[in-house]
């Protein structure tokens, strides 16, 4: 399997990104960019490594990142005009724009909220999105994606709520040239995040939340939301707000607004 070149990746970007580098292995992108940022690095800087040796998602949880099989990449973003309560919004915009590349690539996918992409009739986990906010003066965020574009292997421990993993080229992919997609993926995500951004974060200014809606597969199906508290949450998620926020329709009539958890999908509506 080849590389990722980074001199071809940052030509095909052309100057959408300040800074864009390729390294053989590392722990974890978003803890680099983390440290990165609180140094000064400058508005759309990234990171993509060949493997992460700790690759971490929400909540914590580990990230398969073997060498070579898929994208593991953060970008650093400094959007000034947005306020900090809406940077969360940002994994709805990541989402969005990794479930374009992969229609591009011919393979079917929806958006679970908050994080996860799912690919295929089975909808396995393909994909997954971490957000962290950088204490700092302003408000600076690092948007972690990790897609997995070959077969992981066997072994690969399931997500949360039982979601098996996928790739891209076990859905059938066009193309698994990770140089390729990594270039499609930071078009798609520099495409709406400067909409989001100009948007001041709100999804519907952006014109994403409609995007949204349409592709996420968490609407209309009951769910079960474990909530940062360690508390759970049951209904049925009925819609998502313009600040990414998943909206929960109760028994008792009631509708709970979400702003983080993970959610299972135990059935269609």
């Amino acid at each position: 399997m080849s590389s990722i070149d980074g001199a071809l990746l940052r030509d095909r970007l052309g100057d959408r990104y300040a800074a864009v580098e390729v390294v053989p292995s590392t722990g974890s992108t978003n803890a680099d960019l983390r440290e990165a940022v609180a140094k000064g690095a400058a508005d759309r800087t990234v990171l993509l490594a060949e493997e992460q040796t700790a690759g971490v998602g929400r909540r914590a949880r580990s990230w398969v990142s073997p060498k070579g099989s898929g994208l593991y990449l953060s970008v650093a973003l400094r959007p000034h005009g947005v306020s900090f309560t809406a940077l969360g919004s940002l994994s709805i915009v990541a989402g969005l724009a990794v479930r374009a590349v992969a229609e591009r690539l011919g393979v079917d996918a929806v958006l679970k909220w908050p994080n996860d992409v799912l690919a295929g009739a089975s909808r396995a986990k393909c994909a997954g999105i971490l957000a962290d906010a950088v204490a700092g003066d302003d408000a600076s965020v690092v948007l972690g994606i990790g897609l997995n574009v070959l077969p992981l292997g066997e072994n690969v421990p399931a997500g949360a709520g039982g979601l098996p993993a996928t790739s891209l080229a076990e859905q059938g992919a066009t193309s698994t040239d990770r140089g390729e997609i990594a270039a499609l993926l930071l078009t798609e995500l520099d495409d709406r995040e400067r909409r989001w951004r100009l948007a001041g974060g709100d999804l519907t200014e952006a014109g994403l939340l409609g995007e949204y809606r349409q592709h996420c597969a968490t609407l209309g199906q009951d769910v079960e939301v474990q909530l940062p508290d360690g508390s759970t949450l049951s209904g049925r998620a009925a819609d998502v707000d313009a600040a990414g926020q998943l909206q929960v329709d109760v028994a008792d009539g009631r509708r709970h607004t979400v702003f983080a958890g993970d959610v299972v999908h135990v059935r269609p509506a």
